[in-house]
């Protein structure tokens, strides 16, 4: 960590979930979503029922409650609310309604997307349009491309005419940009041939790195003579695998290093899929909920304030690390792809910190456990000691015995008293 180097203030950006709320956007408590800063939520009713609008007006209506009440939730929290259509359509993977444009007649979809608007407005919401998720895949989207890619012009003219503030997110593609990606490549040629390019462009990392598949999305959409004014968004990430606090923890890292927005991916299915903060909660036997140690990965993220500054990674281990001069602290989040053993910490540029007296650091160093998954009650203290500082630097070793646990390390002056984190 080169304390000298900054970049930027922490926006939170990683600090999203696709769907984890009940259907009346009742639960789970607020504080579970304020604690870590939560900023983006995906959602339109998945899985309520046995369909949406493709199999009959009153499963859209099923789902469009959820939707509206879930968004009045997301928006009271401060969040920003992201709209799943293909979910309010009905193709959820788990159900058989038609297609869109099934035996080339768009008269029933036309009429889908005329109550969605007219639904939007009545209530005066302000969402992204997430036009339809996966179309490269099976589950959600069955057709050719060449169809979704009428889906998506079609769709894109009705939003923009009927809500030019907002923003349209797509492909939301299961794979991930590539120049050898032969869909990916396809939809931006089409894109910026009908010039219906979304403004927010959006895959998912289920699994993937965000720095390497943003630097491949930045050479892709060069290659097509477009460009780009808004951050990606990973609108799902991170395998089941891999949410853990050290898988958290590294996605954290990557998303922040990348300037990619992130969503977690949401592994559940049926009525779990709306509940559980997207598998950062559980509930012990009286229906109380209980934080998992990925929780507390996000809750400590949140605690990063002042400056971001920069974090040198190493294989298989990221994070992030920031400065806060005025409350008087450092803090440095670590999370790993699998990697364990020894890992060394440089601190540098520590002269540019508050947290530094007569040549010596206090440093606290906590593991989060991830405790096979089940709830924790928080992070366990590793050691709490007073590092030398020399020619404006200090060290200490981790030993890291298990990629699912991650570990944090707070600077504090010598007698400095730690805050919450």
């Amino acid at each position: 960590m080169d304390f000298a180097t900054t970049r930027g203030a922490p926006t939170w950006r990683a600090s999203g979930t696709i769907y984890g709320m009940t259907p009346d956007g009742s639960q789970p408590p607020d504080h579970f979503f304020t604690d870590v800063k939560w900023r983006f939520m995906r959602a339109g009713g998945a899985q309520l029922n046995d369909g949406g609008y493709g199999a009959g007006l009153d499963g859209y209506r099923t789902r469009w409650d959820a939707t509206l009440a879930q968004y009045e939730r997301t928006v009271a929290l401060g969040g920003t609310f992201i709209l799943l259509p293909h979910d309010l359509w009905g193709a959820d993977s788990t159900t058989s309604q038609g297609w869109p444009g099934d035996d080339g007649n768009w008269t029933l979809f036309d009429a889908f997307v005329a109550q969605l608007l007219d639904d939007v407005r009545a209530h005066g919401m302000t969402v992204q349009w997430d036009l339809w998720n996966e179309p490269d895949g099976r589950g959600f989207w069955e057709p050719s491309q060449d169809r979704y890619l009428r889906l998506w012009s079609r769709f894109f003219a009705r939003v923009r005419d009927a809500f030019p503030g907002h923003l349209i997110v797509g492909p939301s593609t299961a794979s991930r940009p590539d120049p050898e990606n032969a869909w990916w490549t396809a939809y931006l040629a089409h894109v910026a041939a009908d010039d219906v390019a979304p403004d927010v462009y959006s895959w998912h990392d289920e699994p993937g790195d965000p720095v390497a598949d943003v630097a491949r999305a930045d050479a892709t959409l060069a290659a097509a003579g477009l460009t780009r004014t808004r951050p990606y968004q990973i609108n799902e990430y991170a395998t089941s695998a891999m949410q853990s606090p050290g898988g958290g923890a590294w996605f954290i890292g990557r998303l922040e290093r990348a300037g990619a927005d992130g969503l977690r991916g949401n592994w559940a299915s049926g009525g779990n899929l709306h509940d559980y903060a997207a598998n950062l909660l559980a509930k012990d036997d009286a229906g109380r909920y209980l934080p998992l140690g990925e929780w507390f990965v996000y809750r400590y993220y949140a605690s990063q304030t002042g400056r971001i500054v920069e974090l040198v990674p190493e294989a298989g281990i990221d994070g992030l690390a920031t400065n806060d001069n005025s409350a008087r602290n450092a803090k440095v989040l670590l999370g790993s792809d699998g990697a364990t053993g020894a890992v060394t910490v440089r601190l540098t540029g520590l002269d540019t910190t508050s947290v530094v007296a007569n040549g010596r650091v206090r440093a606290v160093v906590r593991r989060v456990p991830h405790h096979g998954g089940a709830a924790v009650t928080g992070p366990q203290t590793v050691s709490d000691t007073v590092l030398g500082v020399s020619g404006d630097a200090a060290a200490l070793t981790l030993a890291w015995s298990n990629a699912e646990d991650a570990y944090t390390v707070t600077l504090l002056p010598p007698d400095g008293e730690e805050g919450a984190d």
